[in-house]
Protein backbone atom coordinates (compact mmCIF):
# COMPACT_ATOMS: atom_id res chain seq x y z
CA UNK A 1 0.00 0.00 0.00
CA UNK A 2 0.98 3.59 -1.13
CA UNK A 3 -1.22 5.38 0.23
CA UNK A 4 -2.20 5.79 4.28
CA UNK A 5 -5.34 4.09 5.47
CA UNK A 6 -8.10 5.68 7.34
CA UNK A 7 -11.30 4.51 8.77
CA UNK A 8 -14.52 6.94 8.16
CA UNK A 9 -17.94 7.23 8.84
CA UNK A 10 -20.62 8.99 7.14
CA UNK A 11 -23.28 11.46 8.96
CA UNK A 12 -26.28 13.09 7.43
CA UNK A 13 -28.64 12.58 4.42
CA UNK A 14 -28.64 16.01 2.25
CA UNK A 15 -25.98 17.65 3.79
CA UNK A 16 -23.60 15.21 4.64
CA UNK A 17 -19.96 15.26 6.39
CA UNK A 18 -17.76 12.43 6.35
CA UNK A 19 -15.55 12.12 9.88
CA UNK A 20 -11.82 10.24 8.80
CA UNK A 21 -10.46 8.28 12.12
CA UNK A 22 -6.21 8.94 11.64
CA UNK A 23 -4.06 6.64 13.57
CA UNK A 24 -0.82 8.38 14.80
CA UNK A 25 0.89 9.39 11.89
CA UNK A 26 -1.59 8.99 9.08
CA UNK A 27 -2.71 12.30 7.02
CA UNK A 28 -5.53 13.40 5.40
CA UNK A 29 -5.75 15.67 2.31
CA UNK A 30 -8.75 17.52 1.72
CA UNK A 31 -9.64 21.17 -0.54
CA UNK A 32 -9.13 24.03 1.19
CA UNK A 33 -12.58 25.42 3.01
CA UNK A 34 -14.07 21.48 3.41
CA UNK A 35 -12.84 21.26 7.09
CA UNK A 36 -15.80 20.97 9.76
CA UNK A 37 -14.06 20.07 12.95
CA UNK A 38 -11.25 18.47 14.33
CA UNK A 39 -10.13 16.99 17.24
CA UNK A 40 -6.66 18.05 19.36
CA UNK A 41 -3.00 16.91 18.27
CA UNK A 42 -4.14 17.17 14.70
CA UNK A 43 -1.73 19.14 12.71
CA UNK A 44 -2.79 21.12 9.90
CA UNK A 45 -0.38 21.90 7.31
CA UNK A 46 -0.78 24.35 3.69
CA UNK A 47 0.65 21.83 1.22
CA UNK A 48 1.78 22.54 -2.81
CA UNK A 49 -0.49 19.65 -5.12
CA UNK A 50 -1.55 16.93 -3.12
CA UNK A 51 1.56 15.73 -1.37
CA UNK A 52 1.71 12.80 -3.29
CA UNK A 53 4.68 10.83 -3.95
CA UNK A 54 3.60 11.38 -7.92
CA UNK A 55 4.64 14.05 -8.54
CA UNK A 56 7.98 13.31 -8.28
CA UNK A 57 10.41 15.34 -5.16
CA UNK A 58 11.88 18.67 -4.95
CA UNK A 59 10.45 22.03 -5.55
CA UNK A 60 10.13 21.11 -9.53
CA UNK A 61 7.76 18.72 -9.15
CA UNK A 62 5.11 20.23 -6.42
CA UNK A 63 4.82 23.22 -8.60
CA UNK A 64 4.52 20.68 -11.33
CA UNK A 65 1.38 19.11 -9.48
CA UNK A 66 0.38 22.31 -8.32
CA UNK A 67 0.39 23.57 -11.45
CA UNK A 68 -1.69 20.57 -12.64
CA UNK A 69 -4.73 22.00 -10.12
CA UNK A 70 -4.61 25.28 -11.48
CA UNK A 71 -5.11 24.23 -15.08
CA UNK A 72 -8.56 22.46 -13.29
CA UNK A 73 -9.62 25.00 -11.87
CA UNK A 74 -8.57 24.50 -8.32
CA UNK A 75 -6.06 26.31 -5.62
CA UNK A 76 -2.74 25.85 -5.82
CA UNK A 77 -2.75 24.62 -2.54
CA UNK A 78 -4.48 21.70 -0.56
CA UNK A 79 -4.39 21.37 3.42
CA UNK A 80 -2.58 18.36 5.42
CA UNK A 81 -4.36 16.85 8.41
CA UNK A 82 -1.74 14.97 10.54
CA UNK A 83 -2.20 12.94 13.76
CA UNK A 84 0.95 13.98 15.80
CA UNK A 85 -0.79 12.26 19.02
CA UNK A 86 -0.90 8.77 20.37
CA UNK A 87 -3.98 7.86 19.96
CA UNK A 88 -6.77 7.90 17.29
CA UNK A 89 -7.69 11.54 16.35
CA UNK A 90 -11.04 12.21 13.82
CA UNK A 91 -10.96 15.11 11.70
CA UNK A 92 -14.25 16.10 9.60
CA UNK A 93 -14.95 17.47 6.29
CA UNK A 94 -18.74 18.59 5.19
CA UNK A 95 -20.67 18.78 1.92
CA UNK A 96 -20.13 22.51 0.32
CA UNK A 97 -23.61 22.17 -0.95
CA UNK A 98 -26.82 19.78 -0.47
CA UNK A 99 -26.04 16.01 -1.84
CA UNK A 100 -23.81 12.67 -1.06
CA UNK A 101 -20.59 12.13 -0.09
CA UNK A 102 -19.60 9.11 -2.27
CA UNK A 103 -16.54 7.03 -0.44
CA UNK A 104 -14.45 5.35 -3.32
CA UNK A 105 -12.02 2.79 -2.43
CA UNK A 106 -9.74 3.42 -5.33
CA UNK A 107 -7.93 0.26 -4.86
CA UNK A 108 -11.00 -1.93 -5.63
CA UNK A 109 -11.35 0.12 -9.21
CA UNK A 110 -8.56 -0.57 -10.65
CA UNK A 111 -6.84 2.82 -8.83
CA UNK A 112 -7.77 5.62 -11.00
CA UNK A 113 -11.47 7.50 -10.58
CA UNK A 114 -12.10 10.23 -13.36
CA UNK A 115 -14.33 12.92 -11.89
CA UNK A 116 -15.50 16.64 -12.14
CA UNK A 117 -12.84 18.92 -11.00
CA UNK A 118 -15.56 20.60 -8.02
CA UNK A 119 -16.18 16.88 -7.32
CA UNK A 120 -13.23 16.27 -5.04
CA UNK A 121 -13.71 16.48 -1.28
CA UNK A 122 -10.72 14.70 0.84
CA UNK A 123 -8.16 11.67 0.14
CA UNK A 124 -6.12 9.68 2.07
CA UNK A 125 -2.83 11.03 1.53
CA UNK A 126 -0.36 9.70 -0.90
CA UNK A 127 -3.70 9.78 -3.73
CA UNK A 128 -2.73 11.72 -6.39
CA UNK A 129 -4.97 14.52 -7.38
CA UNK A 130 -4.12 15.60 -11.32
CA UNK A 131 -5.77 16.21 -14.44
CA UNK A 132 -7.54 14.13 -17.24
CA UNK A 133 -7.50 16.00 -20.10
CA UNK A 134 -10.69 15.00 -22.90
CA UNK A 135 -9.27 12.87 -25.22
CA UNK A 136 -11.07 14.84 -28.49
CA UNK A 137 -10.03 18.06 -27.77
CA UNK A 138 -11.97 19.28 -30.58
CA UNK A 139 -15.01 18.87 -28.71
CA UNK A 140 -13.45 19.40 -25.66
CA UNK A 141 -12.62 23.14 -25.68
CA UNK A 142 -16.08 23.77 -26.67
CA UNK A 143 -17.48 21.34 -23.90
CA UNK A 144 -17.23 23.46 -21.00
CA UNK A 145 -17.26 21.26 -17.47
CA UNK A 146 -16.27 18.23 -19.97
CA UNK A 147 -12.88 19.14 -21.35
CA UNK A 148 -10.56 19.19 -18.11
CA UNK A 149 -11.87 16.81 -15.51
CA UNK A 150 -9.88 15.88 -12.23
CA UNK A 151 -8.02 12.13 -12.16
CA UNK A 152 -7.36 10.11 -8.70
CA UNK A 153 -4.81 7.52 -8.43
CA UNK A 154 -3.62 5.55 -6.09
CA UNK A 155 -4.85 2.84 -3.80
CA UNK A 156 -6.34 4.52 -0.81
CA UNK A 157 -9.83 5.84 0.00
CA UNK A 158 -10.69 9.16 -1.57
CA UNK A 159 -14.13 11.19 -1.33
CA UNK A 160 -16.29 12.70 -3.83
CA UNK A 161 -19.51 15.00 -3.38
CA UNK A 162 -22.35 14.85 -5.63
CA UNK A 163 -25.34 17.22 -5.82
CA UNK A 164 -29.07 16.34 -4.95
CA UNK A 165 -29.49 12.55 -5.75
CA UNK A 166 -26.63 10.65 -6.36
CA UNK A 167 -27.20 7.48 -9.14
CA UNK A 168 -24.43 4.98 -10.13
CA UNK A 169 -24.95 2.98 -13.31
CA UNK A 170 -22.72 -0.20 -14.13
CA UNK A 171 -22.24 0.29 -18.30
CA UNK A 172 -22.07 -3.31 -20.16
CA UNK A 173 -19.40 -3.63 -23.03
CA UNK A 174 -20.39 -1.17 -25.56
CA UNK A 175 -23.44 0.11 -23.76
CA UNK A 176 -23.72 4.04 -24.25
CA UNK A 177 -25.01 6.37 -21.92
CA UNK A 178 -25.49 10.20 -22.69
CA UNK A 179 -25.21 12.46 -19.80
CA UNK A 180 -25.55 16.20 -19.30
CA UNK A 181 -21.77 17.54 -18.75
CA UNK A 182 -22.77 19.26 -15.60
CA UNK A 183 -24.86 16.43 -14.14
CA UNK A 184 -21.62 14.15 -14.34
CA UNK A 185 -20.13 12.82 -11.35
CA UNK A 186 -17.10 10.59 -11.78
CA UNK A 187 -16.67 7.14 -13.86
CA UNK A 188 -13.84 4.57 -13.38
CA UNK A 189 -10.92 4.58 -15.80
CA UNK A 190 -12.31 1.93 -17.88
CA UNK A 191 -15.44 3.85 -19.24
CA UNK A 192 -14.41 5.78 -22.99
CA UNK A 193 -15.79 9.11 -23.10
CA UNK A 194 -16.67 12.38 -25.26
CA UNK A 195 -18.07 15.94 -24.89
CA UNK A 196 -20.61 16.00 -28.24
CA UNK A 197 -22.58 18.71 -29.61
CA UNK A 198 -26.28 18.41 -29.33
CA UNK A 199 -27.96 17.91 -33.16
CA UNK A 200 -30.39 20.38 -34.35
CA UNK A 201 -30.27 24.10 -33.76
CA UNK A 202 -33.62 23.97 -32.63
CA UNK A 203 -32.90 22.01 -29.92
CA UNK A 204 -29.63 23.59 -28.83
CA UNK A 205 -31.47 26.91 -28.92
CA UNK A 206 -34.63 25.86 -27.30
CA UNK A 207 -34.69 22.88 -25.48
CA UNK A 208 -33.29 24.19 -22.52
CA UNK A 209 -30.78 22.49 -21.67
CA UNK A 210 -26.61 22.91 -22.58
CA UNK A 211 -25.29 22.64 -25.75
CA UNK A 212 -23.16 19.76 -25.30
CA UNK A 213 -23.72 16.31 -23.07
CA UNK A 214 -21.28 13.72 -22.28
CA UNK A 215 -21.42 10.45 -24.07
CA UNK A 216 -20.17 7.77 -21.90
CA UNK A 217 -19.07 4.20 -23.32
CA UNK A 218 -18.98 0.93 -21.35
CA UNK A 219 -17.67 -1.21 -19.67
CA UNK A 220 -17.18 0.71 -16.53
CA UNK A 221 -19.19 2.63 -13.71
CA UNK A 222 -20.53 6.04 -13.64
CA UNK A 223 -21.79 8.33 -11.09
CA UNK A 224 -24.58 10.70 -11.97
CA UNK A 225 -26.00 13.59 -9.61
CA UNK A 226 -29.41 15.39 -9.88
CA UNK A 227 -28.04 18.41 -9.25
CA UNK A 228 -25.35 19.90 -10.36
CA UNK A 229 -24.27 23.09 -8.49
CA UNK A 230 -24.28 25.49 -12.04
CA UNK A 231 -28.02 24.55 -11.84
CA UNK A 232 -28.59 25.14 -8.00
CA UNK A 233 -26.31 28.13 -8.41
CA UNK A 234 -28.55 29.54 -11.65
CA UNK A 235 -31.76 28.75 -10.04
CA UNK A 236 -30.53 31.00 -7.02
CA UNK A 237 -29.34 33.91 -9.01
CA UNK A 238 -32.47 33.80 -11.50
CA UNK A 239 -34.82 34.38 -8.02
CA UNK A 240 -32.49 36.84 -6.20
CA UNK A 241 -34.27 40.38 -5.71
CA UNK A 242 -33.31 43.02 -8.61
CA UNK A 243 -31.74 46.26 -7.34
CA UNK A 244 -31.85 45.54 -3.55
CA UNK A 245 -35.36 44.92 -3.58
CA UNK A 246 -37.64 42.20 -1.70
CA UNK A 247 -39.37 39.59 -3.45
CA UNK A 248 -42.26 39.17 -0.75
CA UNK A 249 -41.90 35.44 -0.33
CA UNK A 250 -45.43 34.06 0.33
CA UNK A 251 -47.08 36.78 -0.69
CA UNK A 252 -49.52 36.22 -4.03
CA UNK A 253 -50.26 40.03 -3.99
CA UNK A 254 -46.89 40.67 -4.18
CA UNK A 255 -46.18 38.34 -7.19
CA UNK A 256 -49.08 40.08 -9.01
CA UNK A 257 -48.06 43.32 -8.19
CA UNK A 258 -44.70 42.49 -9.90
CA UNK A 259 -46.17 41.03 -12.99
CA UNK A 260 -47.73 44.25 -14.03
CA UNK A 261 -44.83 46.21 -13.38
CA UNK A 262 -45.89 47.94 -9.65
CA UNK A 263 -43.58 49.74 -7.56
CA UNK A 264 -43.64 48.83 -3.88
CA UNK A 265 -40.99 51.43 -3.11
Amino acid sequence: MNNHEIDYKLYGDDMQFVEVELDPDETVIAEAGSLMMMDDKIRMETIFGDGSSSSGGGLVGKLIGAGKRVISGESLFMTAFTNEGIDKRRVSFASPYPGKIIPMDLSEIDGKLICQKDAFLAAAKGVSVGIEFQRRIGTGFFGGEGFIMQKLEGDGMAFVHAGGTMYKRELGVGETLRVDTGCLVAMTGDVDYNIEFVSGIKTALFGGEGLFFATLRGPGTVWVQSLPFSRLASRVFSAAPKNGGSKGEGSVAGGLFDLFGGDRD
